[in-house]
């Protein structure tokens, strides 16, 4: 006990440090609406990709980790400059679970078209940052990629990812930063919405917390 105490101890000291104003996280999709009022409001672009997640959702218009795991595996086949093992089950369901806004264990077309956004946005700084060309993002490259993502991390934060998410020389290759980013990028915004009077602090009680760890 005295020792799991430590070690949160620890991990709060190091988040504590942590100015929250600092991250940019993505702006969270719009809530769900009925499909009637979503289509006729949407613009051209929108109703384009409506009718592509259509294809890869099937018919109950929703996107689960299976299918999420193949989607995205296929994009990875047409990027062999991007060193990869894959998106795995278990990541899939992880980078789910953080864009599920409404608790369903799938993904709708907002939550979808919000990662599918990012992932895009990020693939293009992957690929920036990795300026020796090698398909990975060595460990003197990652704190600029994630500060162009948004997310400027001190060293305490940023070793903790090094060894959460690289490999053991400190390189990390394209599922584990996306899936990483994702994590971050969500954790960043239910701070923001739990931070009500935005002074950089939160509380919560014991079943939000679980909430926002367990599910994630």
């Amino acid at each position: 006990m005295f020792l799991a105490k430590r070690l949160i101890g620890g991990i709060l000291d190091v988040v504590s440090n942590v100015d929250p104003g600092q991250f940019v996280p993505s702006d969270p999709p719009p809530a769900r609406r009925p499909l009637a009022y979503a289509q006729s409001h949407e613009n051209d672009e929108e109703a384009k990709f409506r009718k592509v997640f259509h294809q890869l959702a099937g018919d109950d218009m929703e996107v689960s980790p299976n299918e999420l795991m193949s989607i995205l595996n296929k994009i990875l086949t047409k990027h062999a400059d991007m060193k990869t093992d894959g998106f795995t089950i278990e990541s899939c369901r992880s980078m789910v679970a953080v864009m599920d806004s409404d608790s369903t264990g799938k993904l709708g077309f907002h939550e979808f078209k919000y990662l599918w956004n990012n992932i895009k946005k990020w693939q293009t700084i992957y690929k920036q940052y990795d300026k020796d060309r090698s398909g990975i993002i060595g460990a003197d490259e990652l704190p600029g990629a994630f500060k162009a993502a948004g997310f400027p991390l001190n060293d305490q934060i940023f070793q903790m990812i090094i060894r959460r998410y690289s490999d053991e020389n400190g390189n990390m290759d394209f599922d584990n930063y996306i899936g990483c980013l994702v994590r971050l990028n969500a954790m960043c915004c239910a701070f923001k919405t739990l931070d009500k009077d935005n002074n950089g602090t939160i509380k919560v009680d014991i079943q939000e917390w679980l909430q926002l760890t367990m599910y994630s």
